[in-house]
This record gives structure tokens, C-alpha cells and sequence, in this order.
């Protein structure tokens, strides 16, 4: 297999987390750090093939020096680690020594704001200029360096921000704004982030749009740039409660259902709540908000304000404001509601597969305690197909109860070991075939 750049398999990996086929996808801290490896990745190689005076793949007098493979380095962010491949250099006059490894301990902030800047509106050349400077604060790369990798980054954001998003089919959209530092020594920025999960239980990462406050007419803009991207209509969409969000939400998805994300009403609701009450109050909202069903929450709804109203005025006015928004997830099913009641990404389910066999199995296997299916391919069932329904949004304690109510038997339990050593669940059922006549056997 022909050798590549390591930039290339970064990118590549880039390209999964967004279609919803990575280790993490959806996931805002291993966009992070993948995007931040990929820009040292971009800078180091640049910074060997001014060294060599030629480019990976061209030929040239090896005098001077040539490449050697990679070792991989490390850097700590606020994210986590950020594993990257450092181009070895062999048979030059002086020993190589990468300047900009050496200055990367102290650039990991201006790191991460690149990362989320590049998918946010693009990298300039000044951008990546003032990454790569020495103490003095001279450009560790050359002009054309610069030039070439702000030319890669540019065309990754392009196709980011313009991609087909017509194969995604959506059930679930998320809408929410984050705070984040897109010029180093200055005031965070709210970056509108949208993602879904699709048919499949794929997480992806749709959209980011800079500089907006969650207006109508930035938001608005940003969900028609979606739809003209052909992104289909969504059962339901999830956002906070910013008015100029909601109402764009409702302008361009009109059908949808909109669910007020719990996880911001209820920090809402605490701040207008004495500590000493907080945690009655909060039982008898959430009685409300996770009720069994629609009818039953608005009589919890009843009992609250009865019991609220007098003592807590503000506290009531807040739970009742934008009430159906809150409870909109109970008319989806049970198995999908924890998942989709709040934008907040760490409170996604853990993540499972399930396929279906030539035989008609529904085979489940997740990694313990995570997993994608990019991560597993037991050979015994390498013939599967994914299932059309949305079983993969179970959690796993209660797949067999959820499984089970639609007519499905557990064939088998067990935990397997990968050759990574990683430990997996799976867990096999299968619908009772039906009883039928043999009209052969009649004849």
C-alpha cells in the first residue's frame, strides 16, 4: 500500500466524525482535537519539505537529506491529549530538530480556537502565520509554506460548509449556541452548532455558524443554508430557549416538532428557587417534564402550580413558560426520549449498533462502556445489513425489554474480546417465526 502523508489519514478521520462514522461522532471535543492535529500535522510537513526543498511524493537528491517515517508526539490540551505524527528527517549536514514542535507546549489555547475557527468560517494566512512564530515573533514557516497550507485548510472548510447533507435522513436536529474564543485575547463568541442523528443512530455534525447571538436573522440564515444543502425535515428539532432561535426554527421547520432542552430549563428554574426548596421543586418538575405521557404531565403540571404558585411566583411563571415545548419528547418514543430532551452532548446515550442478519437476528453489539460501529467488524457477522428502525437510541439496560416488546426473543448474551483487547457486548434476538401452512406438503 502506497505511503501517505499523515495529514491525509487525519483528514480522512475528519471526514467519519462528520458523516456520523467516527469513534466519537457528534462530539465537540474530538472535533477539536482532530482538527488540531491535522493543522500541526499540515504545519510540520510543510516545515520538512522546506528543509528537503521537495514535496512528499517527489524525487530528488537524497544528499541532502530524506524522510524517515514518523514517530508520534503528544500535547495536553483542555480537550485532552492530541496525539499527532511528527515527519522523521535523516542524513541532513546538521541533525533536524522541528522548531515547531518545540513551540507547540505553549501554543495549545491558539490550537484549539483554530480548530473550531477552520469549520467555523475558514483559516487565513494571518491565522496561521501567528501559530507558528518563535519567541520573537517570527514566522517558523516560509511564505509559500503559509500559503499552501491555508490553501488545504480553506478547501477542507469549503467542502465542510458546503457538503450534500440529502444522504443524512434526519430524525433528530440539534440546535444549540456555544462560547468560543475565535481570536486569541478576546471575548468568547457564540458559535451556532447544529448535529442530528439520523435513521441509523448516526451522530453528525452538520453546521457550525460564527458570530451569531442566536438572532433571528443569523439563525435564520444558517437553517435555510441546511435546507438548500437539502437537509430533509426533521421529526424534531431541540434548541434552547433564545426567542430569535425559536422562532427561526419555526419559520424554516415548520412540521417539526421543537423541544425545549430541559437540561438549560431546569438551571433556569434553580436560579429562582431558595436552596432550601430546590430539591422539592425540582422532583415535582421533573415529574412533569419525564412524565409517561403528554396527558400526564400537564396533571403534574396542575400539581405544581398548586403547590408553587403562591410561594414561588417567579419559579411557577418560569416552569409554565413555553410549557409544551418542554414536553414535546413524550410524544416521541420511550426509548428515544432521554436522548433527545436536552442539546447537551454529554448526556447522549451510550452508543450501540444493531444489524440484521440474512436469517432475520437483530444482532446488538456495543463496546463496553462505548462504541461506534466504525470500531467492530466480528467476522461472524460481516454479511449484515444496518436496521431501518431506530433501535440503536436504546440504552443498553433496557435493550432486551424494549426488544422484546416488539414481538423478539434474546438468542444470546455474552461478552466478546477484540484483538485490540477491547471488550464488547453483544447480544443476539430473533423474531418466533410465524406458524404457515406448508401447501407443498398438502399437494
Amino acid at each position: 500500500m502506497a505511503r501517505v502523508p499523515a495529514s491525509t489519514q487525519t483528514r480522512k478521520r475528519l471526514e467519519q466524525l462528520f458523516e456520523g462514522r467516527g469513534p466519537a461522532e457528534g462530539d465537540r471535543g474530538e472535533l477539536v482535537k482532530l482538527a488540531a492535529q491535522l493543522i500541526v500535522e499540515e504545519a510540520l510537513e510543510e516545515e520538512v519539505e522546506d528543509v528537503l526543498g521537495r514535496g512528499y511524493y517527489q524525487h530528488g537528491d537524497a544528499s541532502g537529506g530524506h524522510r524517515n517515517g514518523y514517530r508520534r508526539g503528544k500535547l495536553d490540551s483542555a480537550e485532552g491529549r492530541i496525539d499527532y505524527a511528527v515527519p522523521q528527517v535523516r542524513g541532513t549536514v546538521e541533525p533536524f530538530r522541528s522548531a515547531i514542535r518545540e513551540a507547540l507546549g505553549s501554543r495549545t489555547e491558539e490550537l484549539e480556537r483554530l480548530a473550531i475557527e477552520m469549520y467555523a468560517r475558514g483559516l487565513s494566512v494571518r491565522d496561521i502565520e501567528a501559530a507558528f512564530t518563535d519567541v520573537n515573533g517570527k514566522s517558523l514557516l516560509s511564505k509559500s509554506a503559509v500559503s499552501q497550507i491555508t490553501e488545504r485548510l480553506w478547501t477542507d472548510y469549503q467542502s465542510f460548509a458546503g457538503r450534500e447533507l440529502g444522504e443524512h435522513r434526519l430524525v433528530y436536529l440539534f440546535i444549540d449556541g456555544i462560547a468560543e474564543r475565535l481570536h486569541l485575547g478576546q471575548a468568547r463568541e457564540a458559535v451556532l452548532a447544529a448535529w442530528g442523528i439520523t435513521e441509523r443512530g448516526e451522530k453528525v455534525l452538520l453546521g457550525l455558524c460564527p458570530g451569531t447571538k442566536e438572532d433571528t436573522a443569523s439563525a435564520r440564515e444558517f437553517l435555510r443554508d441546511l435546507k438548500t444543502r437539502n437537509l430533509n425535515e426533521p421529526v424534531l428539532v431541540v434548541s434552547d430557549g433564545a426567542p430569535g432561535l425559536i422562532r427561526a426554527l419555526e419559520e424554516v421547520f415548520p412540521k417539526s416538532l421543537r423541544q425545549r432542552c430541559l437540561a438549560h430549563r431546569v438551571r433556569n428554574l434553580e436560579g429562582k428557587v431558595p436552596a432550601e426548596l430546590w430539591r422539592e421543586v425540582k422532583a415535582q418538575a421533573l415529574a412533569a417534564y419525564t412524565a409517561a405521557s403528554p396527558m400526564l404531565a400537564r396533571l403534574a403540571k396542575e400539581e405544581f402550580v398548586k403547590r408553587f404558585e403562591r410561594e414561588l411566583p417567579s419559579a411557577t411563571a418560569c416552569f409554565l413558560d413555553d410549557f409544551e415545548a418542554c414536553i414535546a419528547h413524550l410524544r416521541l418514543p420511550i426509548a428515544h426520549r432521554r436522548v433527545i430532551r436536552t442539546t447537551n452532548l454529554l448526556e447522549r446515550l451510550t452508543r450501540m449498533f444493531s444489524m440484521l442478519t440474512a436469517r432475520g437476528h437483530i444482532v446488538t453489539v456495543l463496546q463496553l462502556p462505548n462504541v461506534s460501529h466504525q470500531q467492530i467488524s466480528p467476522s461472524r457477522f460481516k454479511s449484515v445489513r444496518p436496521v431501518g428502525e431506530i433501535m440503536h437510541l436504546v440504552p443498553p439496560a433496557r435493550l432486551r425489554e424494549s426488544v422484546e416488546a416488539e414481538g423478539y426473543i434474546q438468542l444470546e448474551s455474552r461478552i466478546v474480546v477484540s484483538q485490540g483487547g477491547k471488550q464488547f457486548q453483544v447480544q443476539a434476538f430473533a423474531r418466533p417465526p410465524s406458524p404457515t401452512v406448508d401447501t407443498d406438503a398438502e399437494q
